[in-house]
């Protein structure tokens, strides 16, 4: 058999197991997938913004709003927001991931490098939060193969469509071909306004949350990433120490060398006092009640329009990517597989 009939093949086998499985998908775009260009629009905003696909870039999650944000520097240095996608699928509740099997998708800071991004995953494209990060491993969390990822479906992991996730592949391929050694994913339970977190003050983390939205501040207030360390058994933001930076994230921190910037510290206070003023007007809305996870507004406005059987037929709706049909897809808070 020569060259040419083992590819042909190939490729046969290849487009006959994509029919099987219902994937939309040509055989060209399983082949390629990986490699497909930043979307035109995308490339267009960027430049509006004084970014290049070559710029750095920081990802930011939030569960209860279920969605994705893609950051980019600018010409200034600055980060600035290129685009939000909306997620099709999380599991489990707001809160951090523990151990293996509770169907918790992860809250903290994450570093992704060029090993962990995925092309041929069973997800179309996905890559690996690095779940547990330095701190969780020293806290005993247990739990691996974290992932952003394409499907709709999630056993702990961020869920998008597949066309929602080669966009943001494409992004971080090509940051990462241009140079950035690694990308932070920063993941929260939601928005660190002043309104949620007074919405969640007697949840059980909220002291935890209260210090990851020390990170979150200082990337809106400033545009910069969050330099980060650990030790008290917690995250410790843009900190010189003395002694150098500390090794065991359990024990004490030892003398900071440097103070928080000014301004930041400034919108901590000023929230702070928000926060407060929300809980002793007597308005604060209860937390969001859910029984498994959740599903964008997006997604769930377009599954009960037209139905599941459509959502699995279709590539894309206006501006919302769909994916592939999945039982997670029929009903949002039905855990996923």
């Amino acid at each position: 058999m020569n060259l040419f009939q083992k590819l042909l093949n190939t490729s046969i086998l290849l487009a006959l197991a994509v029919s099987m499985t219902a994937c939309v998908s040509t055989v060209l775009d399983v082949d390629n997938k990986a490699n497909q260009p930043i979307a035109a629009n995308l490339v267009s905003d960027m430049k509006k913004r004084k970014m290049t696909p070559a710029d750095p870039i920081l990802v930011r999650i939030f569960k209860d709003e279920s969605e994705l944000e893609i950051w980019k520097r600018d010409r200034t240095g600055r980060y600035a927001l290129l685009k939000t996608f909306p997620m099709c699928r999380w599991s489990g509740k707001l809160g951090p991931k523990t151990k293996e099997g509770d169907r918790q998708a992860p809250e903290g800071f994450y570093h992704v490098s060029a090993g962990m991004l995925n092309p041929n995953s069973q997800y179309y494209l996905s890559f690996n939060l690095g779940y547990p990060n330095k701190l969780e491993s020293a806290l005993g969390y247990t739990g691996d193969a974290l992932m952003v990822h394409g499907a709709c479906t999630s056993a702990g992991c961020y869920a998008l469509t597949d066309a929602g996730v080669a966009q943001i592949y494409a992004i971080v391929r090509e940051a990462i071909r241009s140079g950035q050694s690694s990308f932070q994913v920063q993941a929260f339970p939601f928005r660190m306004t002043p309104e949620n977190m007074a919405r969640n003050r007697n949840d059980p983390n909220f002291d935890f949350w209260t210090n990851l939205k020390q990170g979150y501040d200082i990337l809106e207030v400033t545009g910069r990433q969050p330099q980060l360390s650990y030790c008290g058994r917690r995250y410790v933001f843009d900190a010189t120490f003395e002694g150098g930076n500390p090794r065991n994230p359990l024990a004490s921190c030892p003398p900071l060398l440097s103070a928080e910037n000014d301004v930041v510290a400034a919108r901590r206070v000023s929230d702070e006092r928000k926060m407060e003023a929300i809980l002793a007007s007597g308005t604060v809305i209860s937390a969001h009640a859910y029984s498994d996870g959740g599903m964008h507004p997006s997604f769930r406005k377009l599954l009960k329009s037209r139905g599941a059987e459509v959502l699995a037929q279709t590539a894309s709706l206006k501006n919302v990517p769909v994916s592939r049909p999945d039982a997670a897809l029929a009903d949002p808070h039905t855990p996923g597989e």
